[in-house]
């Protein structure tokens, strides 16, 4: 398929893992499930993970010409409801008048054990 995109951001830091940041197919941009993995809020609470990943997300989206406005679906996956409250404040505030579509999926632990959440989202172009 000619029309398909694959893509990493040198700004997100080199990937390790089969896989790209992002792929782009014809007008609709699929961001694969980010962490906080190697920042700063790595061992910190669900909220500030949450505000590292949003603010990745909006780095790709920027670049490929996009904001929060074209956003249609997150996944969210996290290791507990303890602290659901704070991610849902993080969400109001990161989607502000673009409700997305969402799914919120608690998993038995991701691949560090200092993560709580990863998001995947995907954008209309």
């Amino acid at each position: 398929m000619s029309n398909l995109i694959r893509k990493n951001y040198s700004e997100l830091g080199e990937v390790k893992a089969p896989y790209v940041h992002s792929v782009k197919h014809s007008n609709t941009l699929y961001i694969s499930g980010m962490t906080a993995f190697g920042t700063t809020a790595q061992h910190q609470g669900i909220a500030e993970q949450a505000e590292e990943i949003f603010s990745q997300i909006r780095k790709i989206a920027s670049v490929e010409g996009t904001d929060f406005s074209a956003l249609i679906k997150v996944t969210i996956f996290i290791t507990s409801f303890e602290e659901i409250n704070e991610l849902r404040k993080v969400l109001y505030r990161n989607y502000g008048d673009y409700l997305p579509a969402s799914s919120l999926v608690e998993v038995s632990r991701l691949f560090s054990p200092d993560l709580s959440i990863e998001i995947e989202a995907i954008f209309g172009l």
